[in-house]
């Protein structure tokens, strides 16, 4: 008997691939970075990351839990936003404070907008930027990587309460001597002294930074592998480097001494995981092609204007939200013609 022949309409499916199976494989993917950051930063960073996801969960599950929905947290979407921002984060910032990150950016980066698949901005993001404000001496207060008894002790800003003050850094530093600690990340000391740090120490991660972010080598291979997954558009990552190296070389090749060259603004801060892991969120960035790549050069060029320009050493975080907001914007307006449609035709509907 012939077999018959069955017509369907599009979307059609390729593959089964469900919604925790994606987000499962992102927190794969992040588990690396998770151990380099607590092998560099030791248990102060195992309690950062510890704490934002914990209280990311919790948050989900509560919202879930007062609006009906259910249980979302086994959709593991919250994980990767706690991870994210304890990622995005000092190594030492007080752990009541990343709690409050973490509430805030679920709360409000996600909760209030209806949940997985209606937040508009990256939900990691809205916590970390929320802290910037709030709190902007202790997410600028930077701790040594690799000090000596960094798995014996904490440092010690990290269980530091409400309306205390924490051992100066500088004191703690000298408690370990360490010689030749600045107290600055390699960003600032680019931007205040320009004076770039050698090339391999920023590209591997051996610098002081945020906890998740020294390391773009490590970060660059996560990220790869993860493409080949097929669990991002690798055209948005690719367009924000992309983009951050294009606006940045004419500033070097115009004056060397001053601005910092295209290699170090790829490896330097968090720009490469943004660009990878931030970025390419599923839900606030653009469905197109020509989409995606208009939205990651837009957040590359962005950033870089505002690490030279601006008042802040760092500039992603704050391109990708503008990034998150102007997407359904690119989306609209890169939209492929219709099989069939005359542009005449386009126009008019």
């Amino acid at each position: 008997m012939a077999k018959g022949i069955e017509i369907r309409t599009s979307p059609h499916l390729k593959r089964v691939m469900s919604v925790d199976k994606i987000m499962r494989t992102v927190v794969l993917a992040l588990l690396p970075i998770c151990a380099f950051s607590v092998y560099q930063f030791g248990l102060s960073a195992l309690l950062l990351l510890t704490t934002t996801t914990a209280v990311a969960v919790l948050t989900e599950w509560f919202f879930a839990r007062a609006s009906g929905k259910g249980n979302t947290v086994s959709d593991w979407s919250v994980v990767i936003t706690g991870l994210l921002l304890g990622l995005t984060l000092p190594p030492g910032f007080p752990l009541w404070m990343a709690a409050v990150a973490a509430f805030v950016g679920v709360a409000l980066g996600k909760a209030l907008f209806g949940g997985l698949g209606y937040n508009v901005m990256n939900p990691a993001l809205v916590g970390r930027a929320f802290v910037q404000a709030a709190f902007p001496v202790a997410i600028t207060t930077w701790t040594p990587a690799f000090a000596p008894g960094r798995f014996a002790e904490l440092i010690p800003s990290t269980l530091t309460l409400p309306f205390m003050q924490p051992i100066p850094v500088a004191d703690w530093v000298a408690g370990l001597q360490m010689d030749g600690w600045t107290g600055a990340t390699p960003l600032a000391i680019q931007k205040f002294q320009h004076i770039e740090l050698p090339a391999s120490d920023v590209f591997t991660g051996m610098i002081a930074g945020s906890a998740g972010e020294t390391s773009a080598l490590l970060i660059l291979i996560c990220g790869l592998w993860l493409a080949w997954q097929r669990m991002l558009d690798i055209r948005i990552p690719l367009s924000v480097l992309a983009g951050a190296a294009l606006m940045a070389l004419p500033f070097w090749l115009l004056d060397p001494g001053h601005y910092p060259s295209p290699w170090f603004v790829l490896s330097s801060g968090g720009l490469m995981l943004a660009a990878w892991f931030m970025a390419s969120d599923m839900v606030a960035s653009p469905v197109t092609a020509r989409g995606a790549i208009i939205y990651g050069l837009f957040i590359g060029m962005l950033t870089v204007v505002i690490r030279l320009f601006g008042g802040l050493v760092e500039g992603v975080m704050y391109a990708i939200l503008i990034g998150n907001a102007v997407g359904p914007l690119i989306s609209s307006w890169t939209q492929p013609r219709v099989y069939g449609a005359t542009k005449k035709a386009k126009e008019s509907e």
